[in-house]
């Protein structure tokens, strides 16, 4: 399959060791930040079976990756959703465990599905599931960027350590970008970068960890979460809103290797090669 060749693409996976570490929060807020920067983004809620995203963002999907893949849906478009600052969702099937184990055909029509989408798109955000299964390996190895989120906790960097040497060890990622979630002050952000760090320096000698953002407890972000709105459009003074703003912003100085000059088709390729 030859890429589709269209503008310039940053693809990037937001990925955990665990659950319940925010990574759909930060999905979900890293995206409507990159929206309203200007760019056209999609995110992909690509934990397929337990999706979340849309009530997240106060979307109510009439149609899910589920119709797509059963034959109810015939394109992306069908089933894509306008959320805040015009970013687009496409929405997974939560509670449908046939849609966390793919099978090979089903694949392939997913993989299609992307591969027709011919819009302009500036950002695909993809949230994968928490842990280390299948469809977070491919994922993974399809975009140029993953970002690992961890929180202050033992299990958290644990799990993020496993998650990290998975990808490397078996599939070839050498390069993450941390984010630090849920943090009571940036020390305590700092103190968790070293530990992860010095832990990859030990083991995962050839590894190279960024820190990409320390996002801190906000009380606004979880007043945010029970509003099912983004904190970035409702409370975007807040210290949460600023440090997701900022990460938005440093993404627009990454380099070009950071960036898919072949847009969409090269994450289909990439996939496609990983199927």
């Amino acid at each position: 399959m030859q890429p589709t060749r269209s503008r310039p693409l940053q693809s990037l996976a937001i990925a955990s060791g665990k659950g319940g570490v925010g990574k759909t929060n930060v999905a979900v807020n890293l995206s409507v930040a990159l929206a309203r920067s200007g760019r056209s983004v999609m995110l992909f809620d690509a934990d397929l079976g337990l999706a979340n995203a849309d009530l997240m963002l106060g979307l109510r999907p009439t149609r899910t990756l589920h119709d797509l893949v059963a034959g109810r849906a015939e394109s992306l478009e069908e089933i894509l959703l306008e959320g805040p600052e015009g970013m687009l969702l496409v929405p997974s099937a939560s509670g449908i465990g046939s849609m966390a184990n793919l099978t090979p055909a089903e694949h392939m029509g997913l993989i299609r599905a992307f591969s027709s989408y011919d819009k302009p798109l500036d950002v695909l955000v993809v949230d994968t599931a928490a842990g280390v299964q299948d469809s977070v390996t491919s994922f993974c190895k399809a975009v140029q960027n993953v970002f690992v989120v961890v929180c202050d906790e033992p299990a958290s960097l644990t799990d993020a350590y496993a998650l990290m040497k998975v990808l490397h060890q078996e599939h070839g990622i050498r390069r993450f970008r941390v984010i630090c979630n849920m943090l009571r002050d940036p020390e305590s952000g700092r103190r968790l970068m070293q530990k992860l760090t010095s832990v990859c320096a030990h083991y995962l000698s050839d590894v190279v960890l960024e820190s990409a953002a320390f996002i801190p407890m906000d009380d606004k972000l979880r007043i945010a979460v029970q509003k099912r709105q983004p904190v970035v459009t409702l409370y975007p003074g807040s210290p949460s809103a600023r440090a997701f703003n900022e990460l938005a912003k440093q993404m627009g100085r990454w380099s070009a290797s950071d960036t898919d000059m072949g847009g969409i088709g090269f994450f289909v390729e990439r996939l496609l090669q990983t199927a």
